[in-house]
């Protein structure tokens, strides 16, 4: 489940809006009343459905889920010019360093991710690092607007903490920065491209949707980000169902060496399956985008579904094997482990 108000978005199309700010019969996601998909618009299943079945069923009884936190090496991180790095937080949290910069991608650091700081999903694992611990901050990129990937109180902190780091947003959610006093924002639409101290960082597509209140379902964008630096590429998909979308991203701006994909929170299927990738597409993805590594994300940190916590790495070694994808090529790593990449090997 995410956030409380974000599921009981699931009930409201915005509706009574004559003039969507963003229609362009020109871009065809660019609705009349809200952004939409490529590929999959179809009617949304109920979440008082899912919650019914939960309410009447047996929780099925799951292990203890107790991972390995790894204390990230800060000192590391902060003093790398040149290798190309991958440090998990947590979740859709992580910073890559290539070229010379620092990217964070859906910065959450904090204890909740939820419209309210008492109730909502709380944190299962404990952050492997703080804020504090990080390098100066280039580029932070966010892939839509609900609160497990959105988190207004860490934004702020650090802009309050370089404000000459880049916000980078989808399109409608510049606003909602810059009311909380963040000022160097741009927001972006699928394929427009920024370049941020050397690297181009391009705004893709994806299979999902946004909002963060009752009324503003799809008013803002979602997406993923493709990063590309002179001798490295990076492809974070944001949150996705599957879709034709990473073909597309594969044609237009080429292989990836690293992909950040979503392997959690796709139970149960029937619900979620336009919105969260499992395990088994997950796979389908890295082979579509044509990575050369890819790392599971979007699992083992909030509890936002019905799966186990730590079934999705175990349906990831499954979903391998049954694709003919060798385990080293898709990989899961543990809370604040960096991974040093290089071309032709990766540790």
């Amino acid at each position: 489940m995410k956030a409380i108000l974000i599921a009981l978005a699931g009930l409201f199309v915005t509706s009574g809006c004559q003039s969507f700010k963003y229609y362009d019969p020109a871009k065809p996601h660019h609705g009349e009343k809200s952004f939409l998909n490529n590929y999959d618009n179809s009617e949304k299943q109920s979440f008082w459905k899912w919650q019914w079945e939960r309410f009447i069923k047996d929780k099925p009884k799951e292990p203890e889920f107790e991972p390995e936190i790894l204390k990230t090496d800060s000192a590391f991180l902060k003093s790398n010019q040149s290798q190309n790095t991958f440090t998990w937080i947590g979740h859709a949290t992580a910073l890559l360093q290539a070229g010379g910069a620092n990217v964070l991608t859906d910065p959450v650091f904090s204890e909740r991710v939820s419209p309210v700081s008492f109730a909502g999903p709380s944190r299962v694992v404990k952050l492997p690092m703080q804020m504090e611990d990080l390098p100066p901050i280039d580029a932070v990129v966010v892939s839509h607007g609900h609160y497990d990937h959105l988190d207004l109180p860490t934004l702020k902190e650090l802009a309050k903490r370089n404000p000459q780091t880049l916000f980078l947003v989808p399109l409608g959610n510049a606003e909602l920065l810059q009311g909380e006093g963040i000022k160097n924002v741009k927001e972006l639409d699928w394929w427009e491209n920024v370049t941020v101290k050397g690297l181009t960082i391009t705004f893709t597509p994806a299979q999902h949707w946004s909002a963060r209140s009752l009324f503003d379902r799809n008013q803002t964008l979602w997406g993923g980000w493709y990063v590309r630096s002179a001798n490295f590429s990076f492809l974070y998909t944001g949150d996705t169902g599957y879709s034709k979308d990473f073909l597309d991203i594969a044609e237009k701006l080429g292989a990836v060496d690293i992909a950040f994909i979503p392997i959690g929170a796709y139970e149960p299927r029937w619900f979620m399956k336009q919105q969260h990738v499992n395990p088994e597409e997950a796979v389908q993805i890295h082979l579509d985008v044509k990575a050369k590594l890819s790392i599971g994300g979007h699992w083992g940190t909030f509890r936002l579904s019905d799966e186990a916590m730590a079934a999705p790495p175990q349906d990831l070694e499954k979903a391998l094997a049954h694709k003919n994808v060798k385990p080293s090529e898709f990989r899961v790593m543990k809370h604040g482990e960096i991974l040093i990449y290089t071309p032709t090997s990766s540790k």
